[in-house]
C-alpha cells in the first residue's frame, strides 16, 4: 500500500496480473471444475494466446467495450471460420468471468460482447454422389486404403465426431449386432446404428491391416484399444483424420471446403431429407438440445414444401 503526501487517505496499489499465470489457472478451471473437453480447453488455449497477441503489452485489467469491439474486428481481418469466431467471443467472456469470479477484476464490459446463434445457420453438406465419391476415393495403391475407406464410411454411416471416431475403441463396435457405442461431449454414451457397408467396409480392415498395425504397436510395447490406428499402431488423431478427408476431397474432385464435421451434417441432413424423425436425429448425434438438431431442418427446402402441399389444408 503507498500513502499519497498531504492525504491521510490510502490508496491501494494495482495488482499486476500475469497474463500466462491467470490462463493456466483458468484452463485448469475449466477442466477441472467445469468438466470441460480437453479438446474445448485446448481451444480455449488457442483462443486466449491469440488474444494476448492483440492485447500485447496493454493492460488487458482495464479493457473497454471498444477495446473488445476492436478485438473482434481483428479477427474478422483473420477470416476466422464464423464458428470459430463464435468461440473465441465465448472463451474470452468466460474468462474475464473467472477474473471477476476471482476477484482480480470487477465487472467487465467482455460480458457486453455478443456471439452469433449459430444454431441458425445452415450446414454445408454434402450430396448423397458426392459422398460416394468422397468415400470410394481412397484405393488400392494407397498406403492403408482399407483403414481409410472403413474411417470414411464410419464417419458418415454414424454422424459421428471426430474426436469420438478418433478415441472409438475396438471393444465398443459390435458388427454384427450393427451397432457402435460412442462417447461424445460431457462423456455421455449413446448407441448409434452401422449401416452394411460401413460394417463391410470396417470387416475387411480389420482382416487386412489392423492386425499388422498392431503388430506394431507391439512391438513397440503397446496394446492399442482404438479402432484406427495410425501407421505405427498409435491412436489416429483427429488433425491425421482431417488431412485425409482434404486428400480424399481433392480426389473426388470436391470443390466445397470439406472437413470432418461436414460429414457429420452429411448424415444428419439425409436422414431427414428421407423422412428420419427429428428426435431420433437428435439421439443419433448426441445434441443436449432439440434446436441445435433444428437447424437441419432448413436444409431441403423441397421437401418442405412437399409436406406443406400433402398436408395443408390449402396447400
Amino acid at each position: 500500500m503507498s500513502e499519497k503526501k498531504g492525504s491521510g487517505r490510502r490508496r491501494p496499489l494495482k495488482v499486476v496480473v500475469s497474463k500466462a499465470l491467470w490462463l493456466e489457472n483458468f484452463l485448469a478451471y475449466c477442466s477441472g471444475e467445469c468438466h470441460l473437453s480437453e479438446n474445448t480447453v485446448a481451444a480455449y488455449r488457442r483462443d486466449l494466446e491469440r488474444f494476448f497477441i492483440w492485447v500485447d503489452d496493454r493492460d488487458f485489467q482495464s479493457l473497454r467495450i471498444r477495446d473488445f469491439a476492436s478485438y473482434v474486428n481483428w479477427l474478422h481481418e483473420l477470416e476466422l471460420a464464423p464458428a470459430t469466431l463464435a468461440r473465441h467471443i465465448v472463451s474470452l467472456r468466460l474468462f474475464y468471468k473467472y477474473l471477476q469470479m476471482e476477484g482480480v477484476t470487477g465487472e467487465s464490459q467482455a460480458a457486453l460482447l455478443g456471439s452469433q446463434k449459430l444454431w441458425e445457420r445452415v450446414p454445408k453438406f454434402l450430396s448423397p454422389t458426392q459422398v460416394d465419391a468422397l468415400l470410394s476415393a481412397p484405393v488400392e495403391a494407397d498406403r492403408l486404403w482399407y483403414r481409410d475407406r472403413a474411417l470414411l464410411e464410419m464417419l458418415y454411416a454414424t454422424g459421428c465426431r471426430v474426436s469420438e471416431i478418433s478415441t472409438l475403441k475396438l471393444c465398443d463396435i459390435h458388427l454384427e449386432q450393427r451397432f457402435c457405442k460412442c462417447v461424445g461431449k460431457g462423456n455421455k454414451q449413446r448407441i448409434v446404428p452401422i449401416g452394411e457397408q460401413a460394417v463391410r467396409a470396417v470387416e475387411l480392415y480389420l482382416d487386412e491391416e489392423r492386425p499388422i498395425l498392431e503388430g506394431r504397436a507391439i512391438r513397440s510395447g503397446l496394446e492399442p484399444e482404438w479402432l484406427f490406428l495410425s501407421h505405427h499402431g498409435r491412436i489416429l488423431d483427429r488433425h491425421r483424420i482431417w488431412e485425409l478427408i482434404k486428400r480424399y476431397a481433392a480426389r473426388a474432385g470436391i470443390r466445397m471446403e470439406i472437413s470432418p464435421h461436414t460429414l457429420r451434417h452429411s448424415f444428419a441432413t439425409h436422414l431427414l431429407v428421407n423422412g428420419a424423425d427429428l428426435r431420433q436425429v437428435q439421439e443419433m448425434l448426441g445434441h443436449a438440445k432439440i434446436m441445435t438438431t433444428q437447424v437441419y431442418t432448413h436444409v431441403d427446402g423441397k421437401r418442405l414444401k412437399a409436406i406443406h402441399k400433402k398436408y395443408h389444408p390449402r396447400g
